[in-house]
């Protein structure tokens, strides 16, 4: 997957490094002893687009030894003496990173202070701590292989969740991993990475980097970025765009190949690495450096531009938020507001539910970096699947052997009616600092929304009791619709609820009965199937003919290829990972109505997935590729 270059920050002005000039014999200075070294090409994954033209800076970090070690039934609290130390030691660590993290740009402050909220959490009476502490007394096993025990078993159980979203598993259980790294760290005594010494239009080359890494880098310093491990959805590869360091994960080969002080080119877009790059390459990367610098500032004035078809139709484009850290991403996107507010990271990595005061202050918080933007705030989307532990501990029974078809959504918060009323009691708090919506996940039947209106009323009435300040009328109450029951019954569920907004990505799952985590059966997830699309159009027209607001917050609505697919079918407002923002926008404004409604009826003519996939690809190669 490609990064967009127009969900980051502005990037640092990139120079040759004294290293990576080329004579005229395509030899390179810097380059291996006993001559010319070749042009050595190596690909990764693109994480943070940009050029970065210097020389390699290699940084490892010594690995903790800490092999495993048993210990007799004496040594017991002394090992819990020690762990006790480690943890207040990494807690020091993290305070003063927090502290240091004020010289760098506000988004990636932004997108730093909640991890290091995560960190701190965990760093307390947390699952991982207390874990390790029974570990050591019941296996009789030092503090460290207490600490990676523990660690690993919280991350096995994360990333074992059913759950479409992969990379926030992958996240948690990168917290968890962090923090049972720094800890054994501090048990060991042994060293950090040190990244002072790191010259100035360096190429950073290392195996990993942790986000607290990340955060000691300087924009002004570092020219780019080039690890052996990562993805492009970690905290660390959020870091790295909010910073706008142009920068490529999952490099495999880097470390082997490359050598302190090679010339290199790296392309954050491509996701390429290439160690001492002939004339030619050289003399490209700086063409590219020159038009990735203009292709910027014309993406940089499109976010300033309205989202409007070339006949003049508005068309609502909003970013999905999975944790805190990403609303930098969203600012810098020119998102018009977030269309999809997922809580469920309030729950994750503790082991007592979030109380309303807890909710209010994160939510507010929220509303108040988006300054006067629209939120959509979706209540708590829990089934069986997801790593919470104070909620697995409360409805232990109700998990079931296929927790996609059991007990989550707004059925678990029926039935645990006190969850969903301590997130209504909040929303409705800090709505009064902004537009706010409230959206129920998992509907299937109007009498869930019914339902749920009641208790949202009687939350409403007992907090005007109370004397609290709310809106009046009060946010508007919507319904998922992302089964093909609710889609198919959506006329009905029209009538109880305020608004849709249609999740593509289980609507596709549940309709086609397909996990796409399910190597098996993956290729067979399609969104374009006849079936998918028709069920969309369904629940869209049961909307407009009430003149009820709908939108589309799945992926098929950051793909621009499909924009003019959904336009036709009726949608005016879709809602997208923030990065997707731009490259939609630029669609949308090259798009007419009428063209679009034309193509929907022909594509909905279809019956062979093919075909429909043929008929989208080959409008996209009309007004969208030429914008």
């Amino acid at each position: 997957m490609k990064a967009d270059p127009d969900a980051d920050a502005a990037l640092p002005e990139t120079r040759d490094g004294p290293d990576g000039r080329a004579d005229g014999r395509g030899r390179t200075a810097g380059g291996r002893r006993g001559g010319a070294a070749r042009e050595t090409r190596l690909s990764g994954i693109p994480v943070s687009p940009g050029i970065a033209i210097g020389a390699i800076f290699d940084t490892s970090e010594a690995p903790a030894e800490a092999p495993r070690r048993s210990i007799a039934a004496a040594e017991i609290e002394a090992e819990r003496q020690r762990l006790a130390e480690a943890v207040a030691a990494s807690r020091k660590q993290v305070a003063k990173l927090r502290t240091r993290i004020g010289v760098l740009p506000e988004e990636a402050q932004e997108e730093l202070a909640p991890l290091l909220d995560a960190y701190a959490m965990m760093l307390g009476n947390s699952r991982l701590i207390r874990g390790a502490r029974k570990r050591i007394e019941s296996d009789l096993v030092s503090a460290e292989t207490a600490v990676q025990d523990e660690a690993e078993a919280i991350a096995a159980a994360i990333l074992a969740a059913r759950d479409d979203d992969k990379a926030g598993l992958q996240r948690r259980a990168q917290e968890v991993r962090e923090i049972a790294r720094r800890l054994t760290r501090n048990l060991t005594a042994s060293p950090f990475r040190a990244l002072k010494d790191v010259p100035e239009g360096a190429i950073l080359v290392a195996e990993e980097l942790t986000p607290a890494d990340a955060a000691l880098l300087s924009p002004a310093r570092i020219a780019g970025v080039a690890t052996e491990e990562g993805g492009p959805d970690g905290h660390t590869a959020i870091m790295l765009r909010a910073l706008g360091i142009p920068s490529v994960l999952g490099c495999h080969g880097l470390i082997e190949t490359a050598r302190r002080g090679d010339p290199c080119v790296l392309d954050g877009a491509a996701g390429t690495v290439v160690l001492h790059p002939t004339p030619a390459t050289l003399a490209a990367a700086r063409d590219a450096l020159a038009a990735f610098a203009r292709e910027r500032a014309r993406l940089a004035k499109l976010r300033r531009l309205p989202a409007v078809t070339t006949d003049g139709e508005e068309v609502e484009l909003q970013a999905n938020l999975e944790i805190p850290a990403e609303l930098p991403l969203i600012a810098q996107a020119g998102a018009q507001g977030i269309g999809l507010l997922r809580t469920e990271f309030l729950f994750m990595n503790r082991t007592d539910l979030p109380d309303e005061e807890a909710q209010v202050q994160t939510y507010a918080g929220i509303l108040e970096a988006m300054d006067g933007e629209p939120v959509t705030i979706r209540v708590l989307d829990w089934g069986g699947e997801k790593d919470i532990e104070a909620l697995a501990e409360g409805v232990p029974a109700l998990t079931g052997p296929n927790p996609a078809l059991g007990l989550r959504g707004v059925r678990m918060l029926l039935k645990r009616p006190e969850l969903l009323e301590a997130q209504f009691a909040a929303i409705l708090r800090v709505a009064v600092k902004g537009p706010v919506r409230i959206l129920l996940p998992m509907v299937t039947i109007p009498d869930e929304v019914k339902q749920a209106r009641e208790i949202y009323e009687r939350v409403a009435r007992r907090l005007r009791r109370r004397g609290e300040k709310l809106p009046d009328p009060l946010p508007p109450l919507g319904a998922m619709i992302e089964t093909p029951g609710a889609a198919l019954a959506a006329d009905a569920i029209a009538l109880e609820a305020d608004f849709f907004a249609i999740g593509t990505n289980d609507l596709a799952m549940y309709t086609l009965a397909v996990d796409r985590a399910e190597a098996e059966v993956a290729h067979l997830y399609d969104p374009l199937h006849p079936a998918v699309l028709r069920l969309v159009q369904f629940a869209t027209e049961a909307a407009l003919r009430l003149r009820m607001p709908v939108s589309v917050c799945g992926e098929m609505a950051g793909n621009p290829r499909l924009v003019p697919l959904l336009l036709g079918l009726g949608i005016r407002s879709l809602s997208m990972n923030a990065s997707a923002i731009p490259r939609v926008k630029q669609a949308v404004r090259a798009l007419e109505i009428a063209d679009c409604a034309r193509f929907a009826r022909r594509v909905m003519e279809q019956s062979d997935p093919a075909r429909i996939q043929e008929l989208v690809m080959s409008f996209a190669k009309g007004p969208i590729e030429r914008a």
